[in-house]
């Protein structure tokens, strides 16, 4: 044999010796991760500041808190904030078409807090949470109507035509009611800010409470194919 063909056939086992130590001896590809379980269905918290968390950090404004908890009781549904500072009744009427654009499932309606601020007439917010409500069954969506109530300062009349705009408009559409947004949080000091309007972190996380068994109710009317 050639010094040169000698030269060639251990070239050509070094080579094989590489390519089979490579392939057989390396360690197994880590297996890809599992994807993360598919969300169940979308939610969208619809309001003004009190739904925005004004003051506070997104995640202590109760639809991050909502659905955090969701989570923990092993549901998986996300939960969209699609909350403005400011906003009235008139405010939400007019992006309800952004608002669908997250094909929402659930939808939690907190509105007409700053009409009453405002002195709107109750009139006007009753046609425009008519509208509203309408907009959304019109899509197949399950509305929570979280109730407000206005400040007394207003008068007699006006806070008692106010309060009874969401039990009506509940009962005429069959929705899911919530009596007060703001219950066991509005007036006390040390659940809200120092404007004693908005709610604390900790105001938060009782208001996610009152939420919760109300949204649950929703999941299920969802789940039964009504709306």
């Amino acid at each position: 044999m050639t010094s040169f063909t000698i030269l060639l056939t251990t070239v050509a086992m070094a080579l094989f010796t590489l390519f089979t130590g490579c392939h057989n001896d390396r360690e197994p590809a880590a297996a890809r991760p599992a994807d993360p379980p598919a969300s169940q269905g979308t939610i969208v918290a619809v309001g003004d500041s009190l739904t925005a968390g004004y003051g506070v950090p997104p995640s202590d404004a109760y639809p991050a808190l909502l659905e955090k908890k969701l989570i923990l009781a092993g549901h998986r549904w996300q939960v969209i904030n699609a909350g403005i500072s400011g906003e009235t009744s008139s405010g939400t009427l007019s992006r309800i078409d952004w608002i669908l654009k997250h094909k929402p499932d659930i939808v939690i309606l907190e509105t007409g807090a700053n009409d009453g601020l405002r002195g709107v007439a109750p009139q006007l917010t009753r046609r425009n949470i008519d509208r509203i409500v309408t907009l959304f069954q019109e899509k197949d969506v399950v509305v929570v109507l979280a109730g407000m109530q206005a400040l007394r300062n207003m008068g007699g009349p006006f806070t008692r035509e106010f309060a009874a705009i969401y039990p009506a408009v509940a009962k005429k559409y069959d929705l899911i009611l919530v009596p007060f947004f703001l219950a066991d949080v509005a007036g006390d000091q040390a659940l809200n800010l120092g404007d004693g309007i908005h709610p604390s972190a900790k105001g938060y996380r009782m208001i996610t409470d009152t939420i919760y068994p109300y949204l649950l109710q929703a999941i299920e009317r969802k789940r039964d194919g009504h709306r």
